[in-house]
Protein backbone atom coordinates (compact mmCIF):
# COMPACT_ATOMS: atom_id res chain seq x y z
CA UNK A 1 0.00 0.00 0.00
CA UNK A 2 1.45 3.37 -1.00
CA UNK A 3 1.56 6.17 1.52
CA UNK A 4 0.96 9.80 0.65
CA UNK A 5 4.12 11.82 0.98
CA UNK A 6 3.82 14.83 3.25
CA UNK A 7 5.32 18.08 2.00
CA UNK A 8 7.92 19.02 4.60
CA UNK A 9 9.33 22.52 4.15
CA UNK A 10 12.13 21.70 6.57
CA UNK A 11 13.10 18.27 7.82
CA UNK A 12 13.62 17.98 11.57
CA UNK A 13 14.26 15.06 13.89
CA UNK A 14 10.51 15.05 14.58
CA UNK A 15 9.81 14.86 10.84
CA UNK A 16 11.72 11.58 10.70
CA UNK A 17 9.73 10.14 13.60
CA UNK A 18 6.52 11.18 11.81
CA UNK A 19 7.73 9.50 8.60
CA UNK A 20 8.25 6.23 10.44
CA UNK A 21 4.81 6.45 12.05
CA UNK A 22 3.20 7.21 8.68
CA UNK A 23 5.10 4.52 6.81
CA UNK A 24 6.99 6.98 4.59
CA UNK A 25 10.51 5.83 3.78
CA UNK A 26 13.37 8.20 4.62
CA UNK A 27 15.94 9.10 1.95
CA UNK A 28 19.49 9.91 3.05
CA UNK A 29 22.67 10.63 1.11
CA UNK A 30 26.12 11.91 1.94
CA UNK A 31 27.51 15.27 0.79
CA UNK A 32 30.73 17.05 1.64
CA UNK A 33 30.73 20.37 -0.24
CA UNK A 34 28.43 23.27 -1.09
CA UNK A 35 27.80 22.51 -4.76
CA UNK A 36 26.92 18.85 -4.36
CA UNK A 37 24.88 19.49 -1.22
CA UNK A 38 22.82 22.13 -3.03
CA UNK A 39 21.92 19.60 -5.74
CA UNK A 40 21.11 16.86 -3.22
CA UNK A 41 18.98 19.19 -1.10
CA UNK A 42 17.04 20.56 -4.08
CA UNK A 43 16.33 17.00 -5.27
CA UNK A 44 14.35 16.35 -2.12
CA UNK A 45 16.63 14.12 -0.05
CA UNK A 46 15.42 14.12 3.56
CA UNK A 47 18.73 13.78 5.40
CA UNK A 48 22.21 14.77 4.29
CA UNK A 49 25.00 13.00 6.13
CA UNK A 50 28.33 14.77 6.26
CA UNK A 51 30.05 11.45 6.68
CA UNK A 52 33.56 10.67 7.78
CA UNK A 53 33.59 8.83 4.44
CA UNK A 54 34.93 12.19 3.26
CA UNK A 55 38.23 10.70 4.41
CA UNK A 56 37.93 8.19 1.56
CA UNK A 57 36.12 9.95 -1.28
CA UNK A 58 37.40 13.50 -0.76
CA UNK A 59 40.88 12.98 0.70
CA UNK A 60 41.81 9.58 -0.74
CA UNK A 61 42.57 7.81 2.53
CA UNK A 62 42.18 4.04 2.77
CA UNK A 63 39.97 4.28 5.87
CA UNK A 64 37.80 6.83 7.66
CA UNK A 65 40.22 7.09 10.57
CA UNK A 66 42.56 9.92 9.43
CA UNK A 67 39.95 12.68 9.03
CA UNK A 68 40.06 15.26 11.83
CA UNK A 69 37.38 17.18 13.71
CA UNK A 70 38.53 20.43 12.06
CA UNK A 71 38.17 18.85 8.62
CA UNK A 72 34.69 17.52 9.45
CA UNK A 73 33.63 20.99 10.58
CA UNK A 74 34.94 22.47 7.31
CA UNK A 75 32.96 19.99 5.21
CA UNK A 76 29.84 20.34 7.38
CA UNK A 77 29.81 24.13 7.25
CA UNK A 78 30.04 23.98 3.45
CA UNK A 79 27.05 21.61 3.32
CA UNK A 80 24.93 23.58 5.79
CA UNK A 81 25.26 26.74 3.70
CA UNK A 82 23.70 24.88 0.77
CA UNK A 83 20.71 23.31 2.50
CA UNK A 84 17.23 24.74 2.72
CA UNK A 85 15.21 21.57 3.43
CA UNK A 86 17.32 18.61 4.48
CA UNK A 87 18.34 17.70 8.00
CA UNK A 88 22.14 17.83 8.17
CA UNK A 89 23.78 15.14 10.32
CA UNK A 90 27.53 15.28 10.94
CA UNK A 91 29.75 12.32 11.81
CA UNK A 92 31.94 12.65 14.86
CA UNK A 93 35.32 11.46 13.57
CA UNK A 94 37.47 8.74 15.10
CA UNK A 95 39.17 9.86 18.30
CA UNK A 96 36.78 12.71 19.05
CA UNK A 97 34.37 10.87 21.36
CA UNK A 98 35.48 7.33 22.28
CA UNK A 99 37.86 8.00 25.16
CA UNK A 100 36.02 10.53 27.30
CA UNK A 101 32.38 11.71 27.48
CA UNK A 102 33.57 15.25 28.15
CA UNK A 103 35.66 15.15 24.98
CA UNK A 104 32.65 13.79 23.10
CA UNK A 105 30.57 16.73 24.30
CA UNK A 106 33.28 19.26 23.41
CA UNK A 107 33.56 17.77 19.91
CA UNK A 108 29.79 17.85 19.43
CA UNK A 109 29.51 21.44 20.63
CA UNK A 110 32.22 22.48 18.18
CA UNK A 111 30.36 20.82 15.31
CA UNK A 112 27.04 22.43 16.24
CA UNK A 113 28.47 25.93 16.84
CA UNK A 114 31.09 26.10 14.09
CA UNK A 115 29.32 24.26 11.27
CA UNK A 116 25.64 24.91 11.99
CA UNK A 117 24.87 21.19 11.63
CA UNK A 118 21.61 19.91 13.04
CA UNK A 119 22.76 16.66 14.70
CA UNK A 120 25.76 14.40 15.20
CA UNK A 121 26.27 10.69 14.51
CA UNK A 122 28.37 8.29 16.56
CA UNK A 123 29.41 4.69 15.90
CA UNK A 124 28.87 2.12 18.62
CA UNK A 125 26.51 0.86 21.29
CA UNK A 126 26.94 0.20 25.01
CA UNK A 127 30.67 0.99 24.79
CA UNK A 128 29.94 4.66 24.15
CA UNK A 129 26.69 5.02 26.11
CA UNK A 130 28.24 7.54 28.52
CA UNK A 131 29.36 9.78 25.64
CA UNK A 132 25.94 9.63 23.97
CA UNK A 133 24.20 10.47 27.23
CA UNK A 134 26.53 13.42 27.82
CA UNK A 135 25.84 14.83 24.35
CA UNK A 136 22.09 14.34 24.62
CA UNK A 137 21.99 15.99 28.04
CA UNK A 138 23.40 19.11 26.37
CA UNK A 139 20.43 19.18 23.98
CA UNK A 140 22.34 17.97 20.91
CA UNK A 141 20.45 15.42 18.76
CA UNK A 142 22.28 12.13 18.26
CA UNK A 143 21.94 9.53 15.51
CA UNK A 144 23.33 6.11 16.39
CA UNK A 145 25.23 3.70 14.13
CA UNK A 146 25.46 -0.08 14.64
CA UNK A 147 26.51 -3.10 12.61
CA UNK A 148 29.57 -2.53 10.48
CA UNK A 149 31.27 0.48 12.06
CA UNK A 150 34.08 1.61 9.73
CA UNK A 151 35.95 3.45 12.48
CA UNK A 152 36.57 0.01 14.05
CA UNK A 153 37.91 -1.55 10.86
CA UNK A 154 41.24 -2.52 12.42
CA UNK A 155 39.40 -4.23 15.28
CA UNK A 156 37.19 -6.23 12.90
CA UNK A 157 39.89 -6.68 10.27
CA UNK A 158 37.32 -6.84 7.46
CA UNK A 159 34.34 -5.02 5.93
CA UNK A 160 32.28 -8.22 5.85
CA UNK A 161 28.64 -8.48 6.97
CA UNK A 162 28.23 -8.09 10.73
CA UNK A 163 25.90 -9.80 13.25
CA UNK A 164 25.46 -13.06 11.36
CA UNK A 165 26.06 -15.04 14.55
CA UNK A 166 23.41 -15.15 17.28
CA UNK A 167 25.55 -13.59 20.01
CA UNK A 168 26.45 -10.51 17.97
CA UNK A 169 22.90 -10.21 16.64
CA UNK A 170 21.48 -10.25 20.17
CA UNK A 171 23.94 -7.58 21.29
CA UNK A 172 23.07 -5.41 18.29
CA UNK A 173 19.36 -5.61 19.10
CA UNK A 174 20.01 -4.76 22.75
CA UNK A 175 22.26 -1.86 21.74
CA UNK A 176 19.54 -0.54 19.41
CA UNK A 177 17.02 -0.59 22.25
CA UNK A 178 19.54 1.11 24.52
CA UNK A 179 20.16 3.88 21.98
CA UNK A 180 16.42 4.47 21.75
CA UNK A 181 16.13 4.56 25.56
CA UNK A 182 19.00 7.02 25.85
CA UNK A 183 17.19 9.39 23.47
CA UNK A 184 18.78 8.97 20.02
CA UNK A 185 16.39 10.23 17.33
CA UNK A 186 17.42 7.67 14.68
CA UNK A 187 19.76 4.79 14.00
CA UNK A 188 21.89 3.69 11.04
CA UNK A 189 22.39 -0.05 10.53
CA UNK A 190 25.26 -0.92 8.20
CA UNK A 191 25.85 -4.21 6.43
CA UNK A 192 23.86 -6.64 8.56
CA UNK A 193 21.42 -9.43 7.57
CA UNK A 194 18.13 -8.04 6.26
CA UNK A 195 15.99 -10.14 8.63
CA UNK A 196 17.86 -8.75 11.65
CA UNK A 197 17.58 -5.16 10.43
CA UNK A 198 13.85 -5.58 9.95
CA UNK A 199 13.52 -7.03 13.45
CA UNK A 200 15.38 -4.03 14.89
CA UNK A 201 13.20 -1.57 12.97
CA UNK A 202 10.07 -3.27 14.30
CA UNK A 203 11.41 -3.40 17.86
CA UNK A 204 12.11 0.30 18.35
CA UNK A 205 10.09 3.45 17.76
CA UNK A 206 12.89 5.59 16.30
CA UNK A 207 13.65 5.47 12.55
CA UNK A 208 16.15 2.87 11.38
CA UNK A 209 18.09 3.80 8.23
CA UNK A 210 19.95 1.04 6.45
CA UNK A 211 22.96 0.71 4.24
CA UNK A 212 23.32 -2.88 3.13
CA UNK A 213 20.61 -3.79 5.64
CA UNK A 214 17.73 -4.75 3.34
CA UNK A 215 14.36 -3.17 2.64
CA UNK A 216 12.61 -3.81 5.94
CA UNK A 217 13.98 -0.68 7.60
CA UNK A 218 12.59 2.86 7.66
CA UNK A 219 14.96 4.45 5.15
CA UNK A 220 18.12 4.08 3.10
CA UNK A 221 21.48 5.85 2.92
CA UNK A 222 24.24 5.64 0.33
CA UNK A 223 27.49 7.49 -0.27
CA UNK A 224 26.67 10.02 -2.99
CA UNK A 225 29.89 9.48 -4.95
CA UNK A 226 29.17 5.75 -5.11
CA UNK A 227 25.50 6.19 -6.06
CA UNK A 228 26.22 8.51 -9.00
CA UNK A 229 29.21 6.47 -10.14
CA UNK A 230 31.99 8.96 -9.54
CA UNK A 231 33.80 6.17 -7.74
CA UNK A 232 34.03 2.96 -9.75
CA UNK A 233 36.34 0.61 -7.84
CA UNK A 234 33.80 0.02 -5.03
CA UNK A 235 30.94 -2.34 -5.96
CA UNK A 236 29.28 -4.00 -2.95
CA UNK A 237 26.01 -5.89 -3.38
CA UNK A 238 23.96 -3.17 -1.66
CA UNK A 239 25.07 -0.38 -4.02
CA UNK A 240 22.81 0.65 -6.87
CA UNK A 241 24.53 3.04 -9.31
CA UNK A 242 22.05 5.53 -10.72
CA UNK A 243 24.65 7.06 -13.06
CA UNK A 244 28.09 6.27 -14.43
CA UNK A 245 29.51 9.72 -13.83
CA UNK A 246 33.10 8.47 -13.85
CA UNK A 247 32.75 7.47 -17.49
CA UNK A 248 30.77 10.57 -18.48
CA UNK A 249 33.24 12.95 -16.80
CA UNK A 250 36.25 11.14 -18.25
CA UNK A 251 34.76 11.42 -21.75
CA UNK A 252 33.92 15.12 -21.30
CA UNK A 253 37.32 16.03 -19.90
CA UNK A 254 39.06 14.05 -22.61
CA UNK A 255 37.05 15.93 -25.24
CA UNK A 256 38.01 19.25 -23.62
CA UNK A 257 41.69 18.34 -23.80
CA UNK A 258 41.30 17.39 -27.47
CA UNK A 259 39.48 20.64 -28.28
CA UNK A 260 42.14 22.76 -26.58
CA UNK A 261 45.00 20.93 -28.27
CA UNK A 262 43.34 21.19 -31.69
CA UNK A 263 42.54 24.90 -31.16
CA UNK A 264 38.82 24.16 -31.53
CA UNK A 265 38.17 25.70 -28.10
CA UNK A 266 37.50 28.54 -27.74
CA UNK A 267 35.80 29.25 -31.06
CA UNK A 268 34.72 32.67 -32.36
CA UNK A 269 31.49 32.61 -30.34
CA UNK A 270 33.30 31.78 -27.09
CA UNK A 271 35.50 34.85 -26.85
CA UNK A 272 35.11 38.60 -26.40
Amino acid sequence: MSVAKKDYKRITTKSLIDMKINGEKISMLTAYDFTMAKIVDAAGVDVILVGDSASNVMAGHETTLPITLDQMIYHASSVVRACERALVVVDLPFGSYQSDPKEALRSSIRIMKESGGHAVKLEGGSEIAASIKKILNAGIPVMGHLGLTPQSIYKFGTYTVRAKEDTEAEKLLEDAKMLEKLGCFALVLEKIPAHLAEKVAQSISIPVIGIGAGSGVDGQVLVLHDMIGMTHEFSPRFLRRYMNLFEEMSTAIGQYVTDVKSKDFPNANEQY
